[in-house]
This record gives structure tokens, C-alpha cells and sequence, in this order.
């Protein structure tokens, strides 16, 4: 299959790398410094090369920010039953774009971004799949995420938002929170240099995708039920209530398990 990836970052490059073996793979990126440090694919510097490679797949791994520009701009130069894909942690406006493009498309979310994950070694790690999508598609990608080991899900657009509100909005708001009330320690604790190393690698991301994941319009039910939650905990804190604390802890306890 011939398979054009978007975006020379590092899950551009990541892909490339695990499809490259079996696939002829090009990729195409906006900085052309950055394909420098690509390999074993062919290297576009501007769309008309995509024209005469004519592929079977594209592979969208822009940054969440222009995902839909970079749609658009590869648009007129794939062939039509091009299967169109995207990796985007943010399903904002995809459906919308998917349902008037005229092409088969493939929508998944790796969600083992390269902040915190070995992408080495993914066997603990997530992916979820688009039920919306192309059969086809859905199957190239679920072998894909299955050779790596990953637990795989298959969600629909809607599920799919419900889900990242819940797993990335309650980390990254709390991370979030935690990070705005840290003052500087000179003796840190194990469990608060544990948490500023999540805290830091979280802000290393970009600005945008940070944003819109929050942005997500079932975010704010999540940041309410932190709320409600720090709200009963400064009250039995207040109250020095012995008996109150142990409910709440054992809450907590069952909770994650």
C-alpha cells in the first residue's frame, strides 16, 4: 500500500518507522528540515510530488491545531477511494469534514502520546478506533495496533469525546491546578516530585491541543465533579472530621481499583 503521512513530528515519524517495512511510505511536512530525520521513505517538499505517488492512504499527523488545514491543502492531489485517516487526540470538526469529503476515511486516537509513553514498548498502553469509519481502514489500523500490543476500543465520534473528557480533562486539570499552586521546595517529597514530573511533561505539550482537549463540551461536567469532590475534602479537612476521612479514603480505595 502506498500510505502518505502528514507531518514529519514524532508520531509521524513513528509511524513511518513501524510502516515503512512493509509499505511504500512518503511523507510530506510544512518545515522541510524536518524530514531530514526520516528514514526509509520517500521525502515531498511540496504537494505536486503527492500527484504522481497517487496514494492508497493518507495519514494525517499534524499537530491537533491544523489537522483540517492539512486535509484540505492534500485534498486535490489524492486519488479518489483514497482512504483519509487521522491520529487527532481532538475530533472537533472531523465529522463534519469526513462527511463532505468525498473520500473513505479512517479516524483513530493512539492514546500513548510520546510525552509519557515508551514508544518502544506500548503493551500497557490504549488505542481507540472510530466505528464510523471505513471498514478497511478500520482493519489496517486494528492490525497495526494490534501487532504492538496495544488494548484497542472501538468507539464512535460521540463516545469517543465522552471518553477524553473523562481520561485526559480530569488528569490535565488536575496537573493543571496542582502546577498553579506549586511554590518552590528545596527538600521535595517523593510523591510531589512524582507529581511535578507529570505536571512538567504535560506542559511541554503545545499550547493548542492542551486547550482544546479542555475545550471539550463535556469537560466542564468533569471539572465540576472535581470541584464537588476538593469541596468535601477541604470541609472534612476543616472539620478535622476522623470518622469522615476514613469514608472518604476508602471512597478513593474502591475507586481504583
Amino acid at each position: 500500500m502506498k500510505i502518505l503521512i502528514i507531518g514529519a513530528g514524532k508520531m509521524g515519524s513513528f509511524f513511518c518507522d513501524i510502516l515503512s517495512d512493509k509499505h511504500d511510505v512518503a511523507m510530506i511536512d510544512t518545515d522541510p528540515r524536518r524530514l531530514l530525520f526520516t528514514y526509509n521513505c520517500r521525502r515531498f517538499g511540496s504537494l505536486d510530488e503527492v500527484d504522481a505517488f497517487a496514494p492508497d492512504m493518507v495519514i494525517n499527523a499534524a499537530t491537533v491545531k491544523y489537522t483540517l488545514d492539512a486535509f484540505r491543502s492534500v485534498l486535490p492531489h489524492v486519488p479518489e477511494g483514497c482512504i483519509l485517516s487521522d491520529i487527532s487526540s481532538v475530533k472537533t470538526g472531523l465529522p463534519e469534514f469526513y462527511a463532505t469529503c468525498g473520500h473513505p476515511f479512517v479516524s483513530t486516537h493512539p492514546m500513548f502520546g510520546p510525552t509519557f509513553a515508551s514508544l518502544s514498548n506500548l503493551a500497557n498502553e490504549n488505542a481507540i478506533i472510530i466505528s464510523e469509519g471505513d471498514h478497511l481502514g478500520k482493519v489496517f489500523f486494528k492490525d497495526i495496533y494490534s501487532s504492538l500490543g496495544l488494548h484497542i476500543e472501538e468507539y464512535t465520534f460521540d463516545e469517543h469525546d465522552k471518553t477524553i473528557a473523562y481520561s485526559l480533562s480530569v488528569p490535565f486539570a488536575s496537573s493543571l491546578v496542582f502546577g498553579a499552586c506549586m511554590k518552590h521546595q528545596s527538600a521535595p517529597g517523593t510523591t510531589f516530585k512524582r507529581h511535578k514530573a507529570i505536571a512538567d511533561g504535560l506542559m511541554s505539550e503545545d499550547d493548542f491541543l492542551l486547550s482544546e482537549i479542555l475545550f471539550n463540551p463535556n469537560t466542564p461536567a468533569q471539572l465540576e465533579s472535581i470541584r464537588s469532590k476538593l469541596a468535601e475534602l477541604q470541609d472534612i479537612v476543616e472539620r478535622r472530621d476522623t470518622g469522615a476521612m476514613k469514608s472518604f479514603l476508602e471512597r478513593v480505595r474502591e475507586n481504583l481499583r
